[in-house]
């Protein structure tokens, strides 16, 4: 959920660098498996198919994700295909989390049926209906971790099944070639001019 008067890319810049380091350096073995996970996937050249989630399941998630992380005038977390990152994280690097994944779509499931009684399910809300079930769940643990893998999924590299065709990057100007030119910075650029 964004602030009035701040941009997505704003928000999505600073939801990035909040992830760090640490968090990759404390993953780094389940990375890897994730990664393994996902190249075999690849190899087979069979849809991705999902690994933890019900289809329900994953709609529900889907469907919060897609709040996170909107579809406007670039690609939302449903383009970049959040979904099969979450998915793959919870049978990887992020398997003690399952449990959480498991209560809390039952928790998700009761705040949609208290606040709208004869709504089947929040995916089948409207809009404006899911971000009020929503805002009523956003300071809890589950919207949170929900939140956190849906940016990591947005940003993090193909290989590990989100950020479907680099939309992620592409929305912060990332460049994953590797093939930099100086100027660099604006240290880089001013000493450029002074020569």
């Amino acid at each position: 959920m964004s602030t009035p008067g701040s941009s997505r890319r704003e928000f999505l810049i600073n939801s990035v660098s909040g992830l760090g380091a640490a968090w990759v350096a404390a993953n780094y073995s389940g990375i890897l498996e994730a990664e393994e996970f996902v190249q075999q996937a690849a190899r087979s050249g069979q849809p991705a198919k999902l690994q933890f989630f019900t289809p329900d399941q994953a709609a529900e998630v889907e469907a919060m994700a897609a709040q996170i992380i909107p579809t406007d005038g670039t690609p939302g977390a449903r383009e970049a295909r959040v979904i099969n990152f979450i998915d793959r994280a919870l049978v990887t690097f992020e398997k003690d989390q399952q449990p959480a994944y498991a209560q809390g779509l039952k928790d998700l499931d009761g705040q949609t049926k208290q606040l709208f009684p004869s709504a089947s399910k929040f995916s089948a809300l409207t809009s404006e209906q899911q971000i009020q079930v929503l805002t009523a769940m956003e300071k809890t643990p589950f919207f949170n971790l929900v939140r956190t893998h849906t940016v990591t999924g947005f940003f993090a590299s193909p290989v590990h099944g989100g950020n479907q065709n680099k939309v992620g990057w592409k929305l912060v100007n990332y460049d994953d070639s590797l093939n930099f030119k100086p100027p660099f910075g604006y240290y880089d650029a001013q000493l450029m001019k002074s020569r």
